[in-house]
């Protein structure tokens, strides 16, 4: 199922915008390493050159380094800008610092991360977030058959539980088959087929770190769950190291070129595809919106964001999971 232009996203992207000579805008993303983040840049670049935006761009140290965050939402109000798009690190402590730019005027939009609650922001562009996590679920419940087989290890982002990482995490085990608890938090769900909850960091060494953990938990690991592909890969070089590539079934979100390539390499059996070039483009251009006369954006019908679209991408598709291929997901990664 290619992903479709959601319809606010539509009105939006037609809308022909001619920013003021100072309307400014300010990217803070959780990482500059990240290549989802690094997209994102590329997209607010590209629209703020075109609109005549003058951007400046932020990111934490590491994924979780809300503090960081903190002084960049800072340095913006001082600077005047007209917005800021921010990918949180923590969803919930950030909120007083997001009231104090919106407080001043500030339009604030967060990026495929909603807040904690999620109108403490002006608005949200985001992938859907827990349908992305259901989609990898239940193809990991048509791949492996016999889902009372399974033995899950689920790589999550930190402790700190971001909402991204618990909508994902959520929905792949919704779409797996098993009973949510809190639907508003991670780990305290009781099925025995869990065998842990691991943070990662997002990143690819957290990933190495985690499978190591699981695998010494129970070495009869047959599905894993990764907040993303960084993660994914690392623990990829793990299961490679013990001989357990063959035995697991790994399912991730993000669909970057190179985790879409891991996938056309068999190393990811499913991931769910976003499209963080769209969501930062779409966000400048609500600024330059906002700036030029107070518009606020729309989220798509039904739901509390604008919904920028996901795509199952696997080579090895199950009846009833619509999904695209790996040579479609190269040519659409983060567009």
């Amino acid at each position: 199922m290619i992903r479709t232009l959601t319809a606010g996203a539509v009105v939006l992207a037609a809308t022909t915008i001619s920013a003021s000579a100072d309307t400014s805008a300010c990217l803070i993303t959780k990482t500059d390493t990240n290549p989802f983040f690094v997209k994102m840049r590329e997209g607010a670049a590209a629209k703020a050159e075109e609109l005549g935006v003058t951007l400046k761009t932020f990111a934490g140290k590491i994924d979780g380094d809300h503090e960081t965050q903190v002084q960049a939402i800072e340095t913006c109000i001082l600077d005047g800008a007209s917005g800021i798009l921010i990918t949180a690190s923590d969803t919930s402590s950030i909120v007083p610092a997001v009231k104090q730019a919106r407080d001043a005027g500030l339009l604030v939009i967060a990026l495929d991360t909603p807040l904690n609650p999620i109108d403490a922001a002006d608005a949200t562009f985001a992938t859907d977030n827990f349908l992305a996590g259901e989609l990898i679920g239940k193809w990991a419940a048509g791949t492996i058959g016999d889902t009372n087989s399974a033995k899950i290890g689920m790589m999550n982002i930190n402790v700190s539980q971001p909402t991204v990482g618990v909508l994902r995490n959520q929905g792949f085990l919704q779409g797996f088959g098993i009973d949510l608890a809190d639907p508003a938090k991670w780990g305290d769900e009781s099925d025995a087929r869990i065998i842990n909850n691991e943070v990662t960091n997002a990143n690819e060494e957290g990933g190495r770190k985690s499978m190591e953990n699981l695998l010494t938990m129970d070495d009869g690991v047959n599905v894993l769950y990764t907040i993303n592909e960084p993660a994914a890969a690392g623990a990829h070089e793990t299961l490679k190291d013990f001989g357990k590539v063959d035995d697991v079934i790994v399912v991730s979100v993000d669909g970057g070129c190179p985790g879409v390539q891991a996938v056309a390499d068999g190393a990811i059996g499913a991931t769910s595809q976003q499209y963080p070039l769209l969501m930062a483009s779409l966000g400048i251009e609500a600024i330059a919106q906002y700036a030029k006369d107070g518009t606020l954006p729309a989220n798509t019908e039904g739901k509390e964001f604008l919904d920028t679209g996901v795509a199952l991408v696997t080579d090895n598709p199950v009846d009833g999971v619509p999904s695209i291929s790996s040579e479609e997901g190269l040519a659409l990664c983060w567009g």
